[in-house]
């Protein structure tokens, strides 16, 4: 066989494609969104179709197989192998055609299905499979996984609306596939003509919902016209590489209607699903109330079925015709996409049990026919119990598919063993109501060893033969389908330390919600993702890095390793991950601990000196009385370590505290009514020496308010700085220093700093979590708009009635919250949104060497267009002072305020 080095330098000679065989490219393909992890040779990400088939003939002549992988959120291992991995998301996404009155689209297999969707949505069209993650995943992976989603029940699965592919196999072969048998590989009519017999008997019974195995083989038949390109669908890449194919579009419904049914329980949901059928809905979900976490704007009930109909009449057709407890009809697209949102919510929450012990994978997507959904469902959960198991179902009910994920201990020896177990009692549990074990997803390693307790072993035979006629040389991801891997192997848990670090990066579960690149909206993941394209660069990519650090398999360096570094330098901090992500992965503190770790015992690059201390030279630089002669020098001598392309902010003349200590008593408690609340305001470093208007804004307004205001009279910090240049001892130096300071608190801690606000509220009592004290003050602190919300209620804000744009600080939106801002906004006559993402500064990031492109980048995407548009008069608006930076550096002739300045200035 020839070498991994030979193969590259051949695949690098001929293909125009790039070929990375390193550590780094590897590591980042070794896991999908599955359970499982198997390691690469090589990645290769190919121009074009010709490059597919030059390297499926270089890796057949050397014997490697390939594994093509489109955005990776395959739930059951199929995306991962031991070969060489395809990357057809790279250059391979192009929509080549539409075609609106054929209604159909042209495209490669790296399209992202929701790139498609908008192209032809101003058609009136849509693509019908829209699985969850269709802001990430790919046409080639849906045709892969014959891919479905909510609205299969009206418009069917992926295969249904393929009409011919253009497949490449491996040894570099090409086929056009479509209905008949022109394109067939040779011995393909051969083979199905042998064996009519058990495609009609072996494979019927069939509903929609069949996808396992070769589940759409029956497609061949004469009586079904022979359909290639449809019996190739959901071959999980075992077959050949698709490099094109024409799909078939549908017609969007002008005012669809949403129907909320309510059920005593799950059972009766689910008893129900089928019955609304007739009604012509366009999907059904279910889900019951172990999975909400507010009922509010639900019908009465325990379990809920959400029903989209084409239109008003339709929907009160199928209310008039529901047995449910309560229900509800929203024909308000904003009331439709907040119950959405519940629904989507409850995905998410599936991820995590209720004591925040995490479920996995493996079993995701069971179908049963619809009419035996109420007694498998039942049936399902009491194997749970016995197996002392939990797991939320929900799903796809109006067409008998069942998500969950399920707390199994894939880690112990013992809790191996149960998951096999229970697998395959599942799996006989599934063919005993007539299911498929795979109902939208594949197979892949997770159940491929379990196929033939749900087909016959003629069945299984003939499966193996229809993949040896495509692929005789078994170079197609090998393995999957047919002569399984045990689905028990190559778990992604055994190759880590039982570490608690270990633990959080495992829960990175891949399904790349961090690799969107939809533009608007309130999220902020992934920032440097959405600047850059490249994998390692998303939330994802990084915890994968991090997994195989820790594995120290394909990245051999620990935590010195080079790799990590370079994919971790250019996250921002900026938390987005740890809201935005469904499990919650925080980068920006995986980040820290490697920094932390990466540099001990060795001398910083200048920046964490000068940044990540920055606190302390402020201080000085203030305790010198040398703040003009710094703020003349900054401009004319660019400091070491720092940023050429930026200037820095001046210092402010007099610092907060020396204001605040200059004011006569008299001054203090402006108002007129004897305050019941004492707030303390705390000098974070911004507030302090940068920006001191903001707080002097914030007393006035605090007063105003009726309340009274303190500042500690000793020096507090937050350790912010310290901590996101990974100076951890640091930091609990400084916080501990800081808990002294503060003694008891006896109120709220007004941070207008949402960074340092933030800090104090998760980072302090992570660093000290066994002092009292530190979990104390985190639960004290308080946002500007939450302290006037929730201390001065009946406080009537001056109004400003005008348009705002501006930044939500990402820490805000990641760990405080906007809630209280926006009532704060709406009672003070402010309109219009704040943009989401991140300004692209993030503190210490926009200041470092290599870092101002991306910083850029992130700023272009959403801040700086809502600022050139902003109409005449609009206040422009950030609480970070980064934010602010950002904005005064990069937009010409804004300047951005904290909310207390401007609700001061109208005082």
């Amino acid at each position: 066989m020839t070498s991994p080095g030979e193969l590259e330098r051949t695949l690098r000679a001929n293909l125009r494609g790039e070929v990375d065989f390193g550590a780094a490219a590897r590591a980042l393909t070794t896991m999908d969104a599955s359970n499982y992890r198997r390691v690469p040779v090589g990645v290769v990400a190919p121009r074009d179709a010709d490059d597919v088939a030059a390297a499926l003939a270089l890796c057949a002549e050397a014997g490697v197989p390939v594994v093509p992988r489109g955005g990776g959120t395959s739930i059951a291992g199929q995306a991962t192998g031991t070969g060489v991995v395809l990357d057809l998301t790279r250059h391979m996404d192009a929509l080549l055609a539409v075609d609106p009155a054929a209604r159909t689209a042209v495209v490669q297999p790296g399209l992202v299905l929701d790139r498609l969707r908008d192209a032809v949505r101003p058609h009136g069209l849509t693509f019908g499979p829209d699985p969850s993650t269709h802001s990430r995943c790919t046409l080639g992976g849906m045709i892969g996984n014959n891919a479905c989603g909510a609205h299969s029940v009206a418009w069917g699965t992926t295969a249904d609306n393929v009409a011919e592919l253009a497949v490449t196999a491996y040894g570099g072969t090409a086929h056009r596939l479509a209905r008949g048998w022109a394109g067939a590989p040779a011995g393909l009519r051969e083979l199905v003509e042998g064996n009519l017999a058990v495609l009609r008997t072996g494979m019927s019974g069939g509903f929609s919902r069949r996808i396992s195995g070769y589940g759409g083989l029956d497609a061949l038949l004469p009586e079904r016209g022979a359909d290639l390109a449809r019996a190739f669908c959901g071959s999980e890449g075992t077959l050949a590489v698709v490099t094109e194919a024409v799909v078939r579009l549908v017609e969007l419904p002008a005012a669809p209607v949403l129907v909320v049914l309510g059920y005593a329980d799950e059972g009766a949901a689910a008893d129900a699903a089928a019955g609304l059928l007739p009604h012509g809905p366009l999907t059904v979900e279910g889900m019951a109330e172990d999975l909400v976490r507010s009922p509010a704007g639900l019908p009465r009930g325990g379990a809920w079925l959400f029903v989209e109909m084409p239109d008003e009449g339709a929907a009160r057709a199928l209310l008039r015709g529901a047995d449910a407890l309560d229900a509800a009809l929203v024909t308000d697209p904003a009331g439709q996409r907040a119950l959405w949102r519940l629904r989507e919510d409850a995905a998410g929450t599936a991820t995590r049990m209720p004591d925040s012990t995490m479920a996995w994978p493996g079993w995701e997507d069971c179908a049963v026919p619809p009419a035996r959904l109420g007694g498998y469902l039942r049936e399902f959960r009491a194997l749970l119990a016995a197996h002392g198991l939990r797991g939320t179902p929900y799903g796809h009910f109006g067409e008998g598919c069942v998500h969950v994920r399920i707390d199994f201990d894939l880690v112990t020896r013992e809790g191996v063993a149960r998951f096999r177990t229970f697998s395959e009692e599942l799996a006989d549990l599934v063919a005993a109501h007539g299911g498929s074990l795979s109902g939208e997803h594949g197979d892949g390693q997770a159940r491929a060893e379990l196929l033939g307790r749900m087909y016959g072993p003629e069945v299984i035979a003939l499966f193996a033969a229809y993949k040896d006629v495509w692929d005789p040389a078994g170079g197609m991801n090998p393995g999957i389908l047919v002569r399984p891997a045990r689905l028990d192997e190559n778990l992604r848990f055994a190759v880590l330390p039982r570490t608690p670090f270990a633990g959080e990066v495992a829960t990175c579960v891949g399904v790349a919600k961090c690799r969107s690149t939809e533009v608007g909206g309130a999220g902020v993941m992934c920032p440097s993702y959405r600047a850059t394209g490249e994998e390692r660069h998303s939330t994802r990519g990084r915890a994968r890095l991090l997994h195989e650090m820790l594995a120290g398999e394909t990245i051999t360096g620990g935590w010195r390793s080079p790799e990590v570094a370079e994919a971790l330098d250019l996250c921002l901090g900026c938390k987005g991950c740890r809201s935005d992500c469904p499990v919650g992965v925080d980068v920006a503190a995986y980040k820290a601990e490697f920094l932390h770790r990466h540099w001990a015992g060795r001398l910083r690059p200048v920046s964490h000196y000068v940044l990540g201390g920055l606190p302390g030279w402020l201080r000085l630089i203030t305790a010198l009385r040398a703040t003009r002669a710094v703020n003349a020098a900054a401009r004319r001598i660019p400091l070491p370590g720092l940023a050429r392309e930026r200037a820095l902010p001046p210092l402010a003349p007099v610092p907060f505290t020396r204001w605040w200590r200059g004011r006569g008593p008299g001054v203090r408690g402006g108002s007129t009514v004897t305050p019941a609340v004492t707030v303390t305001l705390w000098p974070d470093t911004f507030s302090e020496y940068l920006a001191p208007e903001a707080g002097r804004a914030a007393v006035r307004v605090l007063e105003a308010a009726g309340l009274a205001v303190a500042v500690p009279a000793r020096r507090v910090c937050c350790g912010l700085t310290y901590v996101s240049t990974g100076r951890l001892d640091r930091a609990r130096t400084v916080l501990r220093r800081t808990l002294d300071a503060v003694g008891e608190v006896p109120g709220p801690v007004l941070v207008l700093e949402p960074s340092c606000a933030a800090a104090l509220r998760t980072d302090l009592p992570a660093l000290l979590p066994d002092d009292p004290r530190a979990h104390r003050l985190a639960a004290a602190v308080r946002t500007f708009a939450e302290t006037l919300e929730e201390y001065a209620p009946h406080w009537t804000p001056p109004r400003l009635d005008r348009p705002v744009a501006g930044q939500t600080h990402c820490h805000q939106h990641a760990v405080l919250g906007d809630a209280a801002d926006r009532r704060l906004r709406e009672r003070a006559g402010l309109s219009g949104e704040l943009s989401g993402g991140c300004c692209g500064l993030a503190g210490n990031f926009g200041f470092e060497p290599g870092h101002h492109a991306v910083s850029v980048a992130c700023a272009e995407e959403q801040l700086l267009p809502s600022l050139r548009a902003a109409a005449p008069g609009t206040a422009v608006l950030a609480d970070g002072f980064s934010c602010r930076t950002q904005i005064a550096q990069l937009s010409e002739g804004h300047r951005a305020r904290h909310l207390a300045e401007l609700l001061a200035e109208a005082l």
